[in-house]
């Protein structure tokens, strides 16, 4: 008979054993599950009844913890003539164990799944094998894939071991490896080694021919979910007990295989674990029992005896009969229920509140877990970081986790961050377990909500009723729930930053142009301010062989050439479609200083001093650009821009002031009045406001009200409105395709009566050099 989910007498019973969970909602039992109150009474009545002594002077409390051994084994379907129960602090120092102590042999090598617990990353740095590679999921799975149509091959006999590592669930997004890896590899191997990290002159073919370890990180899984190490018959399984039963903390279990106990060897020896060992002689002989050999020093052995209560309590709540895939199938219906509540939510535009990240639709419990992980998006499909979710969700008494979970590669996975882009964040300031949880309006983490056989229902729609009253309603109600809350300090930020975009007036985005007439580096934190403009904007330009500016009024695929900027390895990476990128420093070498014309119209006709940037930089833009003779200018340090009347211009490259500023909302209406836009995508309003490469990009709740700008000021900065600007030809190219329209300067010209005027010019109206300059983001804007 197929197990059955937990009917509603079974779940109104299970809540009279949680009455502290009364007013709170408690969603993340993938971090650690609750205990129940008559749980605690137990272990309570039997500590204060029974006079347990330590295991090395008692040899019933050491029996005592042999019968829980077996109980743990009997948990998983098996017993002690096919595995030994090692206990360890947690998952993670059974982890560090198999590390620390399995046999690779001479050309044994290890292999990790990238969406790994960070306990398992941590791995590659004890093992002592001859290579180390990684696995995409999907290249982990095509080994499950090919064993359904392969016959395994028979072991190869070997002196040398391989390790795996991978776990039965992803903490992250909830997604269930299939278990018959185990033995498809075990027989076979894996199919695809990866990508290799540390290779010590091992030739692959060597490698493939030794036997397969499995190590099972079941943290995870094993909280809500049979492990039937009867069928899966893994060599390492890896368990934390508080996450089965909420109590006790730090006690964890290694389960070892007959066939996994041959290939560790364990160097350190500690008290209980050896038969002799003399001080004045190099001499020990450790103990013939497997587990005393590995368990140094006294076991926790109160824990271990709590862990009676806890099988009892899942026997008594659940049944002691298909007890975990009862609770398997009704944590996955909760799971299901969320993910679809989840995706109802809507803005009245349409966009979605929540992007949520999973591997599956949630249609398989053979698939996926009892987690939702998710981030919130604003009603432009822009980012709200997880930090401001945590916050009111701590308010609203929900208690739920947020960042990466210790799961960096699945992060990296759902996320879709490159490594330079996680290296960023980092250089930002963003770490492990922090609240620094957007860089550039970009997410280094996420939110995880996850179930238990104590979640109810209820509990989702706690969740999804808090999200439609605090961000469906706008930011406004966010702001006062703030105000009259108390916040943790480490949260302060949240206020002040919802404050802020709840302005009327908002800095939505900071664009840098390092090259002239080139791509955009878009920032979404903040950048430093020089006494010339923003660090680095329109400090390069292209010449070609008679020295003048290229722009894109002459060659259009100049807007093709993406910048990016390291700040710590101080070089600009340049991009452009089907070419290899390169890397130029961002400080100027003692190359030969050349003097150009900025360009050859009325309007910006100044001359400028500049170093070369070299053959290799030339080539490739030449290259790239299908121009002969062209060259990257860098302008010189501490010159200032010449004009042909002699006055000294203290801007960079830009055409007439340091800053351009363009609105959001402006554009949006302008985008609106074009009756025709042709190839171009009239909804696309990002790609419309890259047209008109402000460095600026606010955001007002009605258009055009920049035209009336008196006074500008950003955080500490004050700026000087300097004029209108006039548009030219070039808001007509496209700039993620380099296509020429005649829009939107067609639509602007009508509009405006002739004036061909979109967007105004600032300039610093003072500028400390006694300190750094920052514009940011988060600053609050102030206008008159």
């Amino acid at each position: 008979m197929n197990p059955s989910a937990l009917s509603d007498y079974e779940i109104d019973k299970i809540q009279d054993e949680f009455g502290r969970l009364k007013g709170k909602c408690y969603l993340d039992h993938a971090g650690a599950t609750l205990y129940s109150e008559q749980q605690i009474e137990s272990v309570y009545q039997n500590l204060r009844k029974n006079l347990y002594t330590s295991p090395h002077t008692s040899k019933a409390t050491e029996d005592l913890i042999d019968q829980v051994r077996f109980r743990v084994l009997k948990h998983f379907n098996t017993d002690n003539s096919k595995y030994d129960v090692l206990f360890t602090s947690g998952a993670t120092a059974s982890l560090k164990t198999v590390a620390e102590c399995f046999d690779f042999g001479k050309t044994g090598v290890f292999s990790y799944v990238q969406e790994n617990h960070t306990s398992a990353l941590g791995m590659r740095e004890s093992v002592e094998s001859e290579a180390t590679y990684v696995l995409s999921r999907k290249q982990l799975l095509e080994n499950a894939e090919v064993a359904k149509v392969c016959k395994p091959e028979q072991p190869v006999a070997s002196a040398s071991n391989n390790l795996i590592t991978f776990p039965a669930q992803c903490n992250f997004s909830g997604f269930k490896y299939p278990l018959g890896l185990i033995d498809n590899i075990q027989q076979s191997g894996l199919k695809t080694m990866g990508t290799v990290l540390k290779h010590n002159n091992l030739s692959l073919s060597d490698g493939k021919q030794n036997r397969w370890f499995i190590c099972l990180d079941a943290a995870a899984f094993a909280a809500t979910n049979f492990l039937d190490l009867s069928r899966y018959e893994a060599d390492f399984v890896c368990i934390s007990f508080y996450k089965i039963f909420g109590y006790p903390t730090g006690l964890g279990a290694l389960l070892v295989s007959k066939r996994g106990q041959n290939v560790l060897k364990k160097r350190y020896y500690g008290g209980g674990t050896v038969k002799i060992a003399m001080s004045k002689l190099d001499f020990h002989v450790k103990r013939d029992c497997f587990h005393e050999r590995f368990e140094d020093g006294t076991l926790p052995f109160l824990s271990i005896v709590a862990l009676l209560a806890g099988f009892a309590t899942i026997d008594r709540l659940i049944g002691p009969d298909h007890s975990m895939e009862r609770i398997s199938l009704y944590v996955f219906q909760l799971a299901k229920y969320g993910y679809n509540e989840l995706r109802k939510l809507a803005y009245a535009n349409g966009k979605p509140l929540v992007k949520i990240y999973s591997h599956t639709e949630y249609d398989s419990v053979q698939e996926q877990g009892a987690v939702i992980t998710f981030n919130l998006l604003h009603d432009d499909g822009s980012y709200i970081g997880y930090a401001e979710v945590a916050c009111m969700a701590s308010i609203h008494n929900i208690v739920l986790r947020t960042g990466c979970f210790c799961n960096p590669g699945a992060c990296q996975v759902l996320l879709k961050l490159k490594d330079s882009e996680l290296q960023k964040h980092f250089q930002a300031g963003h770490i492990c377990g922090d609240y620094n949880d957007l860089v550039d309006g970009l997410p280094t983490g996420a939110v995880r909500i996850s179930f238990g056989y104590m979640s109810r229902k209820e509990d989702v729609d706690t969740l999804t009723h808090m999200l439609k009253d605090c961000y469906l309603q706008g930011r406004e109600g966010r702001c006062e729930i703030l105000e009259r809350s108390t916040i943790p300090e480490n949260l302060l930020h949240i206020r002040d930053r919802l404050k802020i975009s709840n302005q009327k007036i908002r800095l939505r985005q900071i664009c840098i142009y390092p090259i002239k007439s080139c791509g955009a580096l878009k920032v979404n934190d903040r950048w430093e301010l020089t006494m010339k403009g923003f660090k680095y904007d329109r400090c390069w330009m292209i010449v070609n062989a008679n020295g003048v500016a290229v722009t894109q009024k002459t060659s259009t695929k100049l807007c093709l050439i993406r910048p990016e900027i390291n700040l710590q390895r101080q070089v600009m990476i340049l991009y452009f479609p089907g070419a290899d990128s390169i890397e130029i420093p961002l400080q100027s070498s003692e190359n030969k200083i050349v003097s150009s014309s900025l360009c050859q119209s009325k309007v910006c006709g100044d001359f400028v001093e500049g170093t070369d940037g070299g053959v290799k930089v030339a080539y490739w833009l030449s290259d790239c650009l299908g121009m002969d003779g062209l060259r990257l200018i860098q302008q010189y340090d501490g010159t200032q821009r010449l004009t042909r009347n002699g006055e000294v211009r203290d801007i960079t490259l830009s055409n007439e002031a340091q800053f351009l500023l363009i609105n959001y909302t402006s554009v949006e209406w302008l985008a609106s009045k074009v009756e025709e836009w042709f190839d171009v995508d009239g909804n696309d309003i990002d790609g419309i406001v890259d047209r008109f490469r402000g460095n600026l990009i606010i955001e007002t709740s009605e258009p055009l009200e920049e035209n009336d700008f008196q006074n500008f000021k950003i955080g500490p900065t004050q700026f000087r409105i300097s004029g209108q600007c006039t548009r030219c030809q070039m808001i007509c190219i496209d700039p993620r395709s380099g296509e020429k329209t005649a829009e939107p300067l067609r639509t602007i010209a009508r509009l405006f009566e002739g004036k061909i005027r979109f967007g105004i010019y600032l300039s610093l109206a003072d500028f400390d050099f006694s300190r750094p300059n920052f514009v940011s983001c988060s600053d609050e804007v102030v206008v008159e």
